[in-house]
This record gives C-alpha cells, structure tokens and sequence, in this order.
C-alpha cells in the first residue's frame, strides 16, 4: 500500500519536480531520446535527412505560409511518429525477444504508422505542388 492508500500503484521516484527545474529536466530527457534515434535507429536517420533536405526545401519553393507549415508539419510528423514506433519497439524489446502474436501486432502497428505518415507527406507535398 502507497502513501495515499492504493494498493500495487507506483509512481515512478522522478515525479514531483515542478518549476524550471521540471522544464530543464524535460528538455533534456527529449535531447536524450534524440541522440538515442539518432544513434540507435537507422530508420530515424534515414528520415532525418529525408527532413534536412525537405524542410529548407519547403522555404524555397514559392507557396504561401499556409502551404509552408503544411509541407514542414507532414515531414514532422514523420519523425515524431517514428520515435513513438521506436519506443513501442524498445519497450517490447526489454520484455520480451520470444516469437508471441501480440508483439508482432504492436510492432506492425507501430511500422504501419510510420507508412500512414509518409504517405501523407507524399499526399501533402503532390497536392501542394501539383496545385499552381
């Protein structure tokens, strides 16, 4: 039993810092989870370049801002739904490496994600485009 009664509840010790030191603490466990895409995932570095040459790209094409944030917020996504899938997969990872269904399904999911947001950047970036 916890302090506030629960029985099998825990938070984790980390909880409860608040203020700038909070905001400090988060920004760094975020620089942290970068430099581990960027080391550890291949995928994330193949679509980190994808985003390096995308990005300025968006700038120097001639659309308006609106189109801009459309073409830069497509690329993004692509990265953010890529650490969520690697996330997905360290954490089945340090369970298990056993052959089971259900890892499977949460692996796959995660993957299919990542194509959902490529196929948008490719829908986004065509519609943009071929528009003018």
């Amino acid at each position: 039993m916890n302090e506030t009664g629960e029985i099998g509840v825990q938070e984790s010790p980390y909880k409860g810092k608040t203020g700038l030191k909070r905001v400090f603490n988060a920004l760094m466990y975020s620089l942290d989870g970068l430099k581990a895409a960027l080391r550890y995932e291949d995928a994330f570095r193949q679509e980190t370049l994808l985003a390096l040459a995308m990005v300025p790209l968006a700038f120097y094409l001639e659309h308006g801002a609106v189109a801009r944030v459309l073409m830069i917020g497509s690329v993004l996504l692509v990265l953010v739904v890529e650490l969520l899938n690697s996330a997905v997969e360290a954490a089945v990872d340090r369970i298990s490496f056993e052959h089971h269904h259900l890892i499977k399904r949460a692996k796959d999911m995660g993957s299919a994600a990542v194509l959902l947001s490529l196929l948008n950047v490719i829908i986004t970036w065509a519609v943009i485009l071929l528009s003018r």
